[in-house]
């Protein structure tokens, strides 16, 4: 009898897979923090035939983003039950080429659910656990910024009992655009080691993949603060910041309907 479900458990009816089928619908609110380091802390993260931004491209340029979303499948029923699609995240991306093209990428995210966990590892995405948080807007009340000038957020992040980040973003006024880095399709890798674990890899793909009907709100930028701390399991601390570009917040909405493979 076949089975369905993406990835696991897969059962007849596909029911207790851990992921809906596709399409994946995301909307959630991003606080950005852009800043540059040492572009040869970048190199150090990427993989053999992936190269950094050339010179002119800031090559030291890095995109550390906290996002708060809600997502599902194409029934949408994970909307009523919310568990099933409230999330937090926090991820750091690059700017790389590979095969001559640029491309943004993900070199650390922490998340907060099995199923986003799962979805990303999917996507090239090398997530982990982690506790993520993050100040809301509103709209009435004094329990939280306004989207406005002067509007302050704080953001967190922590795994394994450490927290490994800090941030803050001050809004000044309305922006073009929530930042450059993670402008780009993605290209990430999708290692699956074989079960003997001798080295070699039972997959071992290069994917590329974008967002579909992107729907982006009003975008604000400010004055950003951002702290990075050591830890005995992570390496998020070699990217120190060395200059900040600034902090941006915007409320998206995407879709996700696949990806392409570049190698495999």
């Amino acid at each position: 009898m076949s089975v369905k479900g993406i990835p696991y458990p897969r059962t007849q009816s596909g029911r207790a897979s851990l992921l809906p089928p596709l399409p994946w619908h995301y909307s959630g609110d991003l606080l950005t923090v852009e800043y540059r380091t040492d572009p040869l802390a970048i190199a150090a993260l990427l993989p053999e035939g992936v190269s950094l931004a050339n010179d002119d491209e800031d090559p030291g340029a890095v995109a550390f983003i906290w996002a708060d979303w809600q997502s599902c499948g194409p029934d949408h029923a994970e909307i009523l039950d919310p568990v099933r699609s409230q999330y937090k995240e926090a991820f750091v991306v690059v700017r790389c080429r590979f095969q001559g093209v640029l491309y943004s990428r993900c070199v650390f995210i922490w998340v907060d659910k099995d199923f986003a966990l799962i979805r990303g590892l999917l996507q090239g995405y090398p997530k982990k656990l982690g506790s993520i948080h993050q100040t809301r807007p509103i709209t009435h009340g004094q329990a939280g910024p306004r989207l406005q000038e002067g509007g302050a957020f704080g953001m967190t992040l922590a795994a394994n009992d450490r927290r490994l980040a800090q941030a803050t973003i001050t809004l000044e006024g309305n922006s073009d655009t929530n930042g450059f880095v993670n402008a780009h399709p993605m290209v990430h890798h999708r290692w699956i080691p074989m079960i003997e674990l001798d080295g070699r890899d039972a997959l071992s793909d290069v994917v590329t993949m974008s967002g579909v009907n992107v729907d982006l709100g009003p975008a604000y930028a400010g004055n950003a603060t951002l702290e990075l701390f050591d830890s005995p399991s992570e390496e998020l601390a070699s990217l120190v910041p060395r200059e900040i570009i600034g902090g941006y917040f915007r409320t998206v909405g995407t879709t996700f309907n696949g990806g392409r493979t570049l190698e495999s």
